[in-house]
């Protein structure tokens, strides 16, 4: 029996035993499992790729699963790059209210006049607000282009909701009567490296947005990226993978390397067909802000197996803009760059669009310049500034590789284009390098590399080159759509990955008898006559710990007081695989696990027993209250902390 601080004693742990009834989601309302009534009528599955530089949707009918059907083409594409998604660009007007979102946002925003443009709400690339936070919380605001920041949460959902209207506006159109929000089981991905409380920040700008409510969080699932590009891959085709040979500038011939990992596989055979119970690949999903990876094993009946805890960081292309930027910093001064971004929004916005035309088509067979068209608020900016061209601040810099060209441009090499690649590139190398070196990847024999980042050919190259003599690298047709893809299947079957692994060690902080020689002399107090040691550890689940899903963990609470009602445990959490003391270093306080028991008849002797669900993509609770017979509430916040 061990006591808990908060005031509620806490006893027996059941492990592995098979989800109840009924299951909660993040937020802690209790909902029905997957088979209830309540998702039956849910006869379309929308996902929602939600990107860091571009976002779009897909939708499939539950009659008819094996079609997925992609979003149209965006009006207000830019030529030469696929419209199937559309910049996460948002506009707001002055006021706050929404106006436009993807290419119309852009273009409008371009439109404005520069005194006009610095009163509307201007975002872009927002999506890493919630992945570089450290103290996420529901207040969390962040800036647009002018300077002004708005809540997070309204920014979200704005979005959100274009998706949402946007979507039932084309099922509409596709069929003979209207589709209501309720007729749809959406899906919202999240990379998996994201943390709990941004999880959880999705799901609640998501409510906002009227995609789903707490009062039926089951028709929103959080997708993780790779894992769902992991789902469309297991599947593909040989004519849907970016043939292996025949790269340019490429070191090896890669279509006849040796797989050292003991693969005699072909390769010209059905990808699927060489996907059996048993295989394992990994999954490295390369977006605009992150890149993050996963470890399947494919089971029987096409289950997938999670080999190894998810893993990766913030090398997404982005990345490649800020090397851009710092570019910009070096030539022409931090003063002026930082002025420009200021005084010329727009300007910068345009700057950013002709730089990422270029970017697109950097690879390494290319041996021409790639010129890179300046605003003429740029090149005028900086004359009034600084009191010189950018011609002579280009002149000055000095670098053989980046010159001004004779109709007004900056003139990249193609080795200083791919510099500014570089940096991000070798992190994504190190961390893939660093993953294969573990034990529980030794029969991994294939990469897919996906995601939108992952379309550009110098990042194939360097993959390719650093990774296809160890394992068979596939990169599919089309890799920005394969999450997208992968996350309709997941919406159709939330079941397919069977067991996943812990991000972190999860428990809370108790109380319990002191025991000389074992427990530290300064944590003993005193309660009631009775010695205690305090903050010890009471683990749930520990980092990389593998959890089929449905696995729950549970605690007996009873109250420590005749009259109590209501109680907050705080969760703990750490890196750690082994935690004895809610104060070792490197554990903190990350969410709050709220329970109630209003029924104070037995005082004391009352019993709550609340149920952990860790096998999910996101973590879950419930509770019942023993005394009365009833469910009891069960809210679990890693917002509130």
């Amino acid at each position: 029996m061990t006591h808990h601080q908060n005031g509620f004693v806490g006893g027996a742990v059941m492990n592995g035993h098979a989800a109840p009834p009924t299951v909660a989601p993040s937020n802690g309302s209790c909902v029905k499992s997957s088979a209830s009534s309540s998702e039956e009528k849910h006869y379309i599955v929308a996902a929602i790729d939600f990107g860091t530089t571009y976002s779009g949707y897909a939708f499939s009918f539950v009659r008819d699963s094996d079609s997925i059907h992609m979003m149209r083409k965006w009006e207000g594409g830019d030529p030469g790059v696929s419209n199937q998604k559309t910049p996460t660009t948002l506009l707001l007007r002055p006021n706050g209210e929404f106006h436009s979102f993807g290419f119309g946002a852009r273009d409008h925003y371009h439109d404005l006049e520069e005194v006009e443009a610095k009163r509307w709400y201007y975002f872009e690339k927002f999506k890493m607000s919630l992945h570089s936070s450290h103290d996420l919380h529901m207040g969390l605001e962040i800036q647009a282009a002018n300077g002004k920041k708005l809540r997070a949460i309204e920014v979200f959902a704005h979005a959100l909701r274009f998706f949402k209207d946007h979507c039932l506006q084309e099922l509409s159109d596709q069929s003979s009567t209207r589709i209501a929000n309720d007729d749809i089981r959406w899906v919202i991905t999240v990379p998996a490296i994201w943390r709990q409380p941004a999880k959880q920040f999705m799901r609640q700008a998501a409510y906002k947005a009227g995609l789903a409510s707490p009062m039926n969080p089951a028709q929103l699932l959080i997708a993780l990226e790779p894992e769902a590009a992991s789902i469309y891959c297991r599947k593909l085709k040989q004519r849907e993978v970016v043939p292996d040979d025949g790269l340019l500038g490429s070191p090896n011939n890669y279509r006849t390397n040796s797989l050292k990992r003991g693969s005699s596989l072909s390769h010209t055979g059905p990808v699927a067909n060489e996907f059996k119970p048993g295989t394992r690949y990994v999954v490295v999903d390369c977006g605009g802000g992150t890149v993050d990876l996963t470890v399947h094993e494919m089971e029987d009946h096409g289950t997938l197996k999670e080999l190894y805890k998810a893993s990766g960081g913030a090398w997404g292309a982005i990345g490649v803009d800020t090397e851009f930027e710092h570019l910009l910093v070096k030539i022409f001064g931090i003063d002026f760059v930082v002025s420009f971004k200021n005084t010329k929004p727009a300007g910068w916005v345009d700057l950013m669009i002709a730089f990422e035309a270029k970017k697109r088509t950097a690879s390494p067979n290319k041996s021409t310049p790639l010129n890179i068209s300046l605003p003429f608020s740029f090149i005028e900016h900086y004359s009034r500034l600084k009191g010189q061209s950018v011609e002579m601040a280009i002149k000055r810099f000095g670098n053989k590789d980046i010159k001004w060209s004779s109709q007004g441009m900056l003139r990249l090499s193609p080795s200083a284009m791919h510099a500014l690649f570089e940096p991000v590139m070798k992190d994504i190398v190190r961390h893939v390098s660093e993953l294969l070196r573990k034990p529980e990847l030794d029969l991994v024999k294939f990469m897919f590399l996906v995601g939108g980042f992952a379309e550009s050919p110098l990042l194939q190259n360097e993959i390719r080159k650093a990774f296809s003599s160890l394992l068979r690298v596939i990169i599919p047709q089309d890799c920005g759509l394969t999450i997208l893809k992968g996350a309709v299947m997941f919406g159709l079957d939330p079941t397919v990955v069977r067991v996943r692994r812990s991000a972190l060690t999860y428990g809370v902080g108790v109380l319990n008898k002191f025991v000389p020689g074992k427990h530290p002399e300064e944590k003993r107090i005193k309660k009631d006559g009775t010695e205690w040691c305090t903050d010890v550890f009471d683990t749930f689940v520990t980092s990389d710990q593998s959890i089929a899903l449905g696995e729950k963990v549970s605690r007996t609470y009873t109250p420590a007081k005749s009259y109590q009602t209501s109680t907050v445990i705080g969760i703990y959490c750490s890196e750690k695989e082994h935690v004895l003391f809610t104060s070792d270093p490197g554990v903190r306080r990350c969410g709050e696990l709220y329970l109630e028991m209003p029924d104070t008849t037995g005082g004391k002797n009352r019993e709550l027993e609340a149920t952990m669900h860790f096998g999910d993509t996101e973590i879950k609770c419930e509770a019942m209250d023993h005394t009365s017979g009833k469910v009891a509430k069960a809210v679990i916040d890693f917002l509130n902390k």
